[in-house]
């Protein structure tokens, strides 16, 4: 067996595809929570704290010269090290938010699938089993001699 063929069945077994489809997914995942976080949460969380902007938080290294703005962008492109906390903050918000949205979906699909066999088992009990074939055949042999007058 050839290292291409080991390669091949590899790849296309389940599994890798499986995680390749999930990557995919959860990076389209990640940017829909971003958009969550950046476009309807921080604004919300800005407003609360006094319209505080995270992600232009920060401390500036050294000294900033008086003519740049007091903007991360600003002091940045004015080549001052900065610690930019604010970023920081976004980022683990939006992991926070991530893994709680994921622990909802997670606990609402462990749920589904806890009460999936009940739904089952009733609805189990509310069909009756068809008799085996060979007993349906002798009831109706039966219900057919009872029909027809004895022979005298």
């Amino acid at each position: 067996m050839g290292i291409a063929h080991e390669f091949k069945e590899f790849a296309v077994k389940g599994n890798v595809i499986d995680l390749a489809v999930g990557v995919i997914i959860g990076g389209a995942f990640g940017k829909i929570v971003d958009s969550v976080v950046n476009d309807l949460i921080m604004p919300v969380v800005g407003l609360v704290f006094g319209k505080l902007d995270f992600s232009n938080l920060f401390i500036a290294l050294a000294h900033v010269p008086p003519d740049v703005p007091h903007t991360l962008e600003a002091v940045r492109k004015a080549g001052v090290p900065v610690f930019a906390y604010g970023h920081f903050l976004t980022i683990s918000l939006n992991f926070v938010i991530l893994a709680f949205i994921i622990f909802m979906m997670v606990k609402q699909i462990n749920r589904l699938k806890r009460e999936w066999p009940h739904q089952q088992e009733a609805a189990k009990k509310e069909e009756p089993e068809a008799p085996p074939e060979d007993i349906q055949l002798l009831r109706e042999i039966r219900d057919s001699l009872k029909k027809t007058p004895p022979l005298n």
